[in-house]
């Protein structure tokens, strides 16, 4: 199979969805998704929105993930480690590679690691 690269809305859409239906079977980080996140569908379409942001540079998504990972660092007693961005990062780039190649998809990997060191940061800044 000849892999295209991430070129599309419905490109991020399958890459996010694909790679969240990981997560949440995944026995380390399904808890904190899982009991996080209450409707998946919405949830989906604003990763989807956040991706699309990042590789593409539209300014459509607004939310904050820095606040949003250190409430659920909170909730779970601070039980958040590297490990737990290793395996996220360790999927995402397994699901990247089995969908996509091509620059769009080698800068999601980029993206996707400057991003986990910059938010496992932040979390643990605010554990003060």
């Amino acid at each position: 199979m000849v892999k295209q690269d991430i070129k599309t809305r419905a490109d991020v859409f399958l890459l996010v969805k694909t790679f969240y239906s990981k997560v949440r079977e995944d026995a380390i980080l399904g808890p904190f998704f899982n009991e996080t996140i209450k409707d998946w569908d919405e949830h989906l379409q604003l990763l989807t929105t956040f991706w699309e942001s990042s590789l593409f540079l539209k300014t459509r998504y607004t939310g904050d993930p820095l606040e949003a990972h250190v409430k659920v660092d909170k909730a779970f007693g601070h039980s958040i480690t590297e490990m737990h961005f290793g395996i996220w990062l360790n999927l995402w780039f397994e699901t990247i590679n089995e969908l996509f190649e091509g620059d769009y998809a080698e800068n999601a990997k980029r993206r996707a690691r400057k991003m986990a060191t910059f938010i496992h940061l932040k979390i643990f800044e605010a554990r003060g």
